[in-house]
């Protein structure tokens, strides 16, 4: 069996000027009923977090800085909060893969679980689940992105 990994693990390796935000994020996720894992990839840690079985958000090491992927999967119950996004984000969004599953269901893999279909600044986006939400963490989106992730989380509880 592999070693057994640790989010303090995970949180030592992320930068000085992300760590409180990730580590108080990670505390109010945890109580909202969010179960953690935590992997080691060739790029360093990777945490998942899961509801209800379904995973939420991840955290990747890129060569750019420290990502993190929300799951949206309730993004329509929620969509007012992209409104307030800055524009790196909304470009992040815009600029992400279409989702050739709502396209053409017999274009993409038959396992693959769909991507999202939401209105950002007025325009109606089919975006691919894994990189529609992925943005990285700094001064300027750490606010939004923990706003996505606890709309997520209770809408997730509501489902």
């Amino acid at each position: 069996m592999g070693e057994k990994y640790t989010f303090q693990d995970f949180l030592s390796s992320v930068d000085e000027d992300n760590q409180a935000f990730v580590g108080n994020l990670h505390d109010e996720l945890t109580q909202l009923g969010c179960k953690t894992e935590v992997k080691l990839a060739k790029s360093g840690y990777v945490v998942s977090y899961s509801l209800n079985k379904k995973t939420i958000a991840n955290y990747v090491f890129q060569k750019k800085g420290l990502i993190v992927r929300i799951y949206a999967g309730h993004i329509a119950r929620y969509m007012e909060v992209l409104d307030a996004l800055p524009d790196s984000m909304v470009r992040s969004i815009q600029e992400a893969s279409v989702c050739k599953h709502l396209v053409d269901p017999a274009s993409c893999n038959q396992t693959c679980s769909m991507g999202y279909e939401f209105v950002l600044k007025g325009q109606r986006l089919q975006r691919c689940r894994n990189n529609a939400f992925m943005f990285l963490l700094d001064e300027e989106s750490r606010p939004h992105v923990r706003s996505l992730l606890l709309h997520e989380v209770r809408a997730a509880d509501m489902a």
